[in-house]
């Protein structure tokens, strides 16, 4: 029987070490190569002591000066201990000795990075780049788009990706990062041209369609996006990532139940998340089939629990089915999370209006007016509520306010006209209706949503007609 191999190379690197202690005491020792220098400092530098690592790479030196590997492990080092002068030293005596070691540039860069010098490393590896081949040449790009990353020059990103997927047309770690960079550049038409190219040579490549589709998908041209994740889902259909940009893409094609479809694959393929029971939710919810859309924006709520949104969600769903409590019940739980919400406490107003609760829902339009005095929905929302309870006085101030807030909205002179009709001040009512009509017509049906009996009065006719037939409304 064989001997464990992690056993043994415990050992050996026990002997090494002893072999090193009585090298540095000056006792006895048996003959230690480059290669055993090098594992002595992987094994100091693997335990954190970077005194001990930095010694034994010294010692090596010593014993071999022109070994430019153990000239590069004392520069990575130094780079480590923050000697960056020093570590650029040791790389240039190691490149006289080997300019072929990739490594040399790397540590070069991180050196001229943490000191600032951001060009430096720029040059020195669009330099390198044109000696090496394969992959070091590939190893180069990826440093020099991290390079890029730091100096926020993103679009060279994306140009060094492209690089190597023209080199490397199955390169996994370039094909995953350009997808993103692709989104964050906006560069969808070149992305399209490159994995058009890729999917040509490599047409089994599930990576390239899976891009070609979100470039697509960037570009809002949703069905050729599906197309191209369905062919990334034939090679692979298990690619759970396919499945969700293909259910987003659906849902802009507002084709729901197939995003519906396309969502529980990826519960099916992948761990439980928020935002794909809520995302399947929402699709239930625009096909108005609000208790299945509960049911998932439940689910999304377990998972998460302090989301208030979600919790939103789900009274939404019983304000569709006009169940005022339950949906009361449920605001109330996400404003305990997020008490200045405007859409919750608007949401929580309607409800205690629609319960008659008229004195509770002007307290919450009211708190959502102080917050955002420019809200034009807040406005309305507490205007309209001061009217049905009869507060006319009250009313007719906030809506002073409201047009001073607004710079005169005339969505509000119709509320005007609302509570001075209200107020039986028909005269003063009919000069601000035709006010507000003169400035925005169709606005009119808001009026009459207010006071649908307003078309009773002779007058309100009268002026309505006139309206009509200069053709304003």
């Amino acid at each position: 029987m064989s001997k464990n191999p992690y056993r043994q190379e415990h050992e050996d690197i026990r002997e090494l070490l002893r072999q090193f202690e009585n090298l540095r005491s000056g006792r006895s020792h048996s003959f230690l190569n480059e290669e055993s220098f090098e594992r002595i400092i992987d094994h100091y530098d693997d335990m954190d002591d970077l005194p001990r690592a930095i010694e034994a790479a010294e010692e090596g030196i010593r014993q071999y000066p022109f070994s430019s590997s153990l000239l590069v492990k004392k520069a990575d080092l130094l780079i480590a201990a923050h000697q960056y002068g020093q570590s650029l030293d040791l790389l240039d005596q190691a490149e006289i000795l080997d300019s072929t070691d990739i490594d040399i540039y790397i540590l070069r860069t991180d050196a001229y990075l943490a000191l600032d010098m951001q060009d430096k490393a720029v040059k020195l590896l669009e330099e390198a780049i044109e000696q090496f081949e394969g992959e070091d040449r590939l190893n180069l790009l990826f440093e020099l788009a991290d390079v890029y990353d730091d100096h926020e020059e993103f679009d060279k990103i994306f140009d060094c990706l492209r690089m190597i997927l023209e080199y490397d047309p199955n390169n996994e770690e370039a094909l995953y990062k350009i997808c993103f960079w692709t989104d964050f550049t906006g560069r969808n038409e070149e992305s399209i041209r490159l994995h058009q190219l890729i999917i040509d040579e490599y047409p089994y490549n599930e990576l390239a369609w899976f891009n070609l589709a979100a470039a697509y998908q960037g570009l809002r041209l949703y069905e050729k996006s599906i197309d191209a994740y369905k062919y990334a889902l034939v090679i692979n259909e298990k690619f759970d990532y396919a499945y969700r940009n293909m259910a987003d893409a659906f849902i802009r094609l507002r084709k729901y139940r197939d995003a519906i479809e396309a969502l529980e694959k990826v519960v099916e393929l992948a761990r439980p998340e928020d935002v794909i029971y809520e995302a399947i939710g929402l699709c239930y919810e625009r096909l108005r089939n609000h208790a299945q859309a509960r049911f998932y924006y439940r689910k999304a709520s377990h998972l998460n629990p302090e989301d208030s949104k979600l919790l939103y969600r789900v009274a939404a769903t019983y304000m569709h089915e006009a169940n005022w409590v339950q949906a009361a019940k449920y605001l109330e739980m996400a404003l305990r999370i997020s008490r200045t919400h405007t859409e919750f406490n608007l949401a929580m107003g309607e409800c205690l209006m629609n319960l008659g609760r008229e004195k509770e829902a002007i307290q919450y339009f009211s708190a959502t007016v102080q917050q955002k005095p420019r809200h034009i929905g807040a406005r309305e929302a507490l205007i309209r509520s001061l009217l049905v309870a009869g507060y006319l006085e009250e009313a007719e101030k906030q809506v002073q306010l409201a047009l001073r807030a607004t710079a005169g909205k005339p969505v509000f002179l119709y509320y005007k006209t609302a509570i001075l009709f209200a107020a039986g001040k028909s005269r003063e009512a009919l000069l601000v209706m035709e006010e507000a009509m003169t400035k925005a017509p169709k606005l009119l049906k808001k009026l009459m949503t207010l006071n649908p009996s307003l078309l009773q009065y002779q007058q309100v006719v009268d002026l309505v007609a006139r309206f009509r037939r200069n053709k304003s409304i």
